[in-house]
């Protein structure tokens, strides 16, 4: 019985034993620390790795998450310099970077970074008017960001980003930034127009232009082509006139060379001259003057003309 008893004694005792070493041994995950404290006292911080803690002496003081982390803040007012209260909803992106200031700078580090945020935009909004304040996001997102950095320095934490989500103006407010807005659109609109009406006679007045001008370019070349033609009409007809001339100039002395070579004499050359006193005689003049050395001619051909008929009729 005492032998049972005793090896159940030690069954448990190395079943407590096996349990307080398997209960103190610590497996710390990447991005993650772990803060140990040895009898109330920070003792060391636990990175990455397997680690193994003196049961009853020391503990686990908090696990720290080294990520990166978002924090969105619900809306807070906010009252600009010209007294317009608006409701701002800020996201905060921290990460922890010291987990031994973390776990002791600061009892709620999440709300005392909300805190922080809602005093450091009424201070930065309260520096600016309304339509300064909706245009200027990024200048007040850099300057909150620079302020909770520099705050959250002493509790481990870095702050990389701050953004406004929302700024919600009053709705009197919002209902005259609407009819401002469609103001404003409205009067883009008519200048739009206007530039298009002004930009439309501006090209139909060029489009006339430069119709004219090509009727008035169009009118002086057919003038430079009718002008080219009248002159090379004429150009041909003097060709033509001087080439009937040289023709008939030709046939003259054609004709004179050939009487030549036919060995005309004296009475051949007077009858040519009287058929061509002939001709002239079939005209409407009333009077010939007759030179003196044809005269005799002309009797001489009356002769023979008289001397021919009376042989024809014997």
């Amino acid at each position: 019985m005492d032998s049972i008893f005793k090896i159940l004694l030690a069954a448990i005792i190395v079943i407590l034993v096996i349990w307080l070493v398997l209960a103190n041994i610590r497996i710390v995950p990447q991005a993650y620390a772990v803060v140990l404290e040895r009898l109330g006292a920070y003792k060391e911080t636990w990175n990455t790795g397997i680690h193994f803690k003196i049961p009853f002496i020391e503990r686990v003081a908090r696990r720290v998450n080294l990520k990166e982390q978002v924090v969105d803040f619900p809306p807070q007012p906010v009252i600009t310099k010209d007294n317009v209260t608006m409701q701002i909803d800020t996201v905060v992106f921290f990460q922890i970077t010291d987990p031994k200031l973390f776990a002791y700078g600061v009892e709620n580090p999440i709300m005392a970074i909300e805190n922080l945020s809602a005093t450091t935009l009424r201070n930065i909004i309260g520096d600016m008017e309304l339509d300064e304040t909706l245009t200027s996001r990024e200048v007040i997102n850099t300057k909150m960001r620079a302020s909770l950095d520099v705050a959250t320095d002493p509790w481990g934490i870095k702050v990389n980003r701050v953004e406004l989500k929302n700024i919600i103006p009053p709705a009197a407010i919002q209902d005259a930034m609407e009819k401002q807005m469609k103001a404003e659109r409205e009067r883009r609109e008519a200048i739009l127009k206007a530039e298009g009406e002004k930009r439309s006679t501006i090209l139909v007045a060029e489009g006339n232009k430069q119709s004219v001008i090509l009727d008035a370019e169009a009118e002086k070349q057919a003038a430079i082509l009718r002008a080219e033609a009248q002159k090379e009409k004429m150009i041909r007809e003097a060709e033509g006139q001087a080439e009937a001339v040289l023709k008939v100039q030709n046939a003259t002395a054609e004709g004179i060379r050939m009487i030549k070579e036919a060995g005309a004499d004296q009475a051949v050359l007077t009858m040519k001259s009287l058929e061509a006193l002939t001709k002239m005689s079939d005209g409407q003049a009333t009077k010939i003057i007759i030179p003196s050395e044809i005269q005799g001619l002309a009797g001489l051909a009356t002769s023979m003309k008289e001397i021919l008929s009376d042989a024809e009729k014997k």
